[in-house]
């Protein structure tokens, strides 16, 4: 542990082009921008089904086909496949076989725990609101979207630790993020390194974990005592 506080209080370790922030960024970056096509992909089309209350099993089946294959084997299938490992902008070697496989890591939790939240809504509550004159596209937005959106969170709030944890793998393809700090460490052989960038990434894994239970509380329609 001293030779981790050592790597910790290096000044060396916070700044250039492999420093934390810099590292950190990156991270954060690509764990955006996975999770962001992950929900751009997943979310409406759960949405949509849920509400119709049909084709939502072979969805959820299809979005957990890919729990199916190692992340680390998708990726490289991706990186010297037909994606292939050339430079995507901020997202560095291989940005787009590593996008890809990231946000179908994503995909899983939040096609399920939105369908799930969504069919799960009171079906007294829809049918009044039906038997009140409420459109298809207004009961959806003003009734069962609500109700279904502390499961919604949840689905997203499951995806976005993992996406977070697992991008590190971007490091096996040379690319950017705080998993470069944990690739060097092994390669120079040390193991100081390697626990310093787990706990980095530990650490933030947890805050992220904190504030999106937060954010699912604060989103939930029906006080805790209601139910």
């Amino acid at each position: 542990m001293n030779g981790v506080l050592s790597w910790f209080t290096d000044p060396a370790h916070w700044r250039g082009a492999s420093g934390v922030p810099t590292l950190l960024l990156q991270h954060s970056l690509l764990t955006a921008a996975a999770l962001l096509l992950a929900v751009l992909l997943g979310l409406p089309t759960a949405v949509w089904l849920g509400h119709r209350h049909r084709g939502g099993t072979a969805l959820v089946n299809f979005a957990n086909v890919g729990r199916a294959v190692p992340v680390i084997a998708l990726l490289s299938l991706l990186a010297l496949g037909f994606v292939g490992s050339a430079d995507l902008g901020p997202f560095g070697r291989a940005g787009m076989a590593t996008l890809i496989t990231l946000a179908l890591f994503a995909l899983p939790p939040i096609v399920t725990s939105t369908y799930v939240g969504m069919t799960g809504v009171d079906p007294e509550i829809v049918e009044a609101a039906r038997g009140m004159g409420m459109s298809e596209l207004r009961l959806l937005r003003d009734v069962e979207l609500p109700l279904a959106l502390p499961m919604v969170v949840s689905g997203l709030r499951l995806a976005l630790v993992q996406v977070w944890a697992t991008a590190t793998i971007a490091a096996i393809v040379a690319g950017p993020g705080l998993g470069r700090i944990i690739t060097h460490g092994y390669d120079s052989d040390s193991p100081s390194e390697v626990i310093a960038g787990s706990i980095i990434v530990a650490v933030i894994a947890l805050l992220l974990e904190l504030g999106m239970v937060l954010l699912q509380r604060a989103v939930d329609p029906l006080p805790a005592h209601s139910r």
